[in-house]
């Protein structure tokens, strides 16, 4: 969208391109995007609790360090003046990174980690961190340390998790940039159930720290325009990541792909993931109409069978409840009774597995991983609902409310993570009530900018969007 189509808008709602134009030609200045996106915030923030460490003055100083830096001509980057929110876990220096529980030590971290350090170079003004679950390990706004996180289409549901904060502040309109996390679903998840755009991107495409298998961070954003500009900044290499690709020189700006060429680009339709909940009629629905649509352009859409199992989907549960036992396990005793129960009881029913049990379950992320890309191989891309279901209570910590059965959600997005190939969430429809619907769009490995070209192209095909949520008066 350009600066004079945003025009109309409040500074909040504003792209990131649309900002940096009009901070180019003196239309604008950082600080009175900053405290137009500032004095939203305060109006939302008492009814969704999006935001953790939100400092107005430290982000109004940053601010006028980029006013100072346009007025002479001198940007810093790409995203100089541009907001932008930072999960939790992501570590900024100087804060504490509390991981979303009562149960770590607020020690103030020394460095920044890589996406951190790529946005601050780039120039963007840090407005504050974002919310999370204890450790990163629920699909919900449920932590004991920070307050409950609430999904701004509807304040009585999750905005989901584990990069809850970080939907909710994309939803809710908290400036234009929004960096989350994501090892089994914790960005396209909330994106999903935000009604947000979210890329994972390929494993090792951003570096993150520390690196672990499947674990991407990656841009949070109501446009895949945002997305794309925000990959510019954040695909760099970083040694500190042992998983970070090497640069690969990525055409981010190509993201718009013309409508004719999605013409014989071949799509799987993935409606049953094999395992896990049902999947909720208007969620299949939903998921049709965008089939339908991309095939008007010119697609061949294909329906694919499941290729995840319950061996596979157990086994990796229980490998990362024993990961979070061991963890759990090493704090002192005090700290441990901190940790949100739900996950104290998830993880804990891991004590007794055998080193032979623990090796079965830690194998199902490479069976995984086997299955998905044999299923994928004959496709370009692989559509699919990004959840079998819409969000959930807020006060959940995940749709089955059982320690014994918490990734149920997941197995859509999962795969993907194991066969480090990217994948992304759009917006494809509404439920009766008013929830958005999630679309996931995965591509082959590496195809990061596929990805977004195909999201765009089915973000101009798709129906009218709905007008974003507002505060409550």
């Amino acid at each position: 969208m350009s600066t004079a189509a945003e025009a109309s808008l409040p500074l909040h709602a504003w792209n990131a391109a649309a900002l940096i134009g009009a901070y180019q030609c003196r239309a604008l200045s950082p600080v009175e995007v900053i405290r137009a996106v500032l004095e939203h915030i305060e109006n939302w923030e008492p009814h969704i609790h999006a935001s953790y460490l939100l400092r107005p003055e430290l982000a109004l100083r940053q601010a006028r360090l980029s006013e100072d830096r346009w007025r002479r001509n001198e940007p810093r980057g790409a995203l100089d003046g541009v907001p932008v929110t930072i999960k939790d876990n992501i570590t900024t220096a100087g804060d504490p990174t509390p991981l979303g529980t009562r149960a770590t030590s607020l020690q103030a971290a020394v460095h920044d980690a890589p996406p951190a350090a790529r946005l601050r170079e780039a120039g963007a003004v840090l407005v504050c961190k974002t919310t999370m679950p204890d450790f990163g390990m629920l699909s919900s706004g449920l932590s004991s340390f920070h307050a409950l996180a609430r999904n701004p289409w509807d304040l009585t549901k999750t905005p989901g998790g584990s990069s809850a904060g970080a939907g909710a502040a994309a939803a809710a309109g908290y400036g234009p940039l929004h960096i989350g996390t994501d090892i089994g679903g914790s960005l396209r998840l909330p994106a999903g159930w935000c009604g947000i755009f979210s890329l994972k991107p390929s494993l090792g495409r951003v570096p993150i720290d520390p690196p672990y298998t499947g674990r991407a961070a990656g841009p949070m954003t109501r446009t895949v325009a945002d997305s794309a500009l925000m990959m510019q900044t954040l695909s760099w290499p970083d040694g500190r990541d042992s998983m970070s690709l090497p640069f690969q020189a990525i055409d981010w700006n190509n993201w718009e792909l013309p409508l004719q060429h999605i013409k014989g680009v071949r799509i799987g339709l993935l409606l049953e993931a094999g395992c896990g909940l049902a999947v909720n009629p208007e969620i299949t629905s939903a998921v049709l109409r965008a089939a339908k649509l991309l095939e008007s352009a010119g697609a061949l859409v294909e329906v694919m069978q499941p290729f995840l199992t319950r061996t596979m989907l157990d086994g990796m549960d229980r490998a990362w409840r024993m990961r979070s036992h061991l963890d759990i396990a090493a704090l002192t005793p005090g700290k441990r009774d901190l940790v949100l129960p739900y996950i104290r009881q998830w993880a804990d029913s891991a004590a007794g597995m055998s080193g032979p049990e623990t090796f079965v379950a830690t194998a199902q992320f490479h069976a995984t991983r086997l299955a998905t890309v044999k299923a994928c191989s004959a496709y370009d891309y692989v559509i699919s609902p990004t959840s079998p279901v819409a969000a959930f209570d807020a006060e959940l910590p995940s749709p089955t409310d059982d320690p014994l059965r918490p990734l149920e959600h997941i197995a859509f997005t999962v795969p993907f993570n194991m066969s480090e190939q990217p994948a992304a969430s759009i917006n494809c429809g509404y439920t009766k009530t008013g929830l958005p619907i999630g679309l996931q769009i995965a591509g082959r490995r590496f195809d990061d900018l596929g990805v977004l070209q195909l999201s765009h192209a089915f973000e101009v095909l798709r129906d009218p969007q709905r007008t974003w949520p507002e505060p409550p008066a």
